[in-house]
């Protein structure tokens, strides 16, 4: 059996970490989080082009660490660029693992609430950061699967159910 690989994208505020502990948690997977990595990597994160590079690196790295010992994984980062998402398609293709593409989507008051309630999130992100990622994220042209965050938790948990 192949090795399962998935990606959470998304808006901050969306919800993407919510769906990939779900989805981590179901594949019993390895959760790769950005935020998480960028904590580990930088004292004082600029998120400069540089660092954001670096930390997609590494998420790359882990993924095919965690694939190769036969571990599914599931990576959890905004994935706004075409390029960054590219990656870990040739990464699934060259180790054959499944490529699941999940991008998680809410109402946009929704996430602007979310983000101003943040408590205890490794996740800098303020509403100004949703507002450049809205503007740059680049549209997806791969087959993805959509997950709705807008209401409840229930809801979202069965949603994550139906696809995995």
């Amino acid at each position: 059996m192949a090795p399962r690989l998935v990606v959470q994208c998304g808006l901050p505020g969306v919800g993407k970490s919510t769906v990939a502990r779900e989805a981590a948690d179901r594949l019993d997977a390895e959760r790769i989080r950005s935020d998480a990595v960028r904590a580990e990597l930088f004292d004082d994160p600029t998120y400069d082009r540089a660092e954001k590079e670096r930390v997609y690196t590494t998420m790359l790295e882990r993924a095919r660490a965690a694939l190769d010992a036969g571990k599914p994984a599931v990576l959890d980062a905004t994935y706004e660029r075409r390029y960054h998402r590219d990656q870990v398609a040739t990464l699934a293709a060259a180790i054959g693992a499944d490529l699941t593409l999940v991008r998680v989507v809410c109402d946009e008051a929704v996430a602007r609430r979310r983000i101003r309630e943040r408590e205890d999130d490794p996740s800098e992100a303020d509403v100004s950061v949703y507002e450049n990622a809205r503007d740059r994220f680049e549209p997806l042209e791969r087959d993805h699967a959509v997950v709705d965050n807008s209401g409840d938790l229930a809801a979202t948990h069965r949603r994550v159910a139906e696809l995995f």
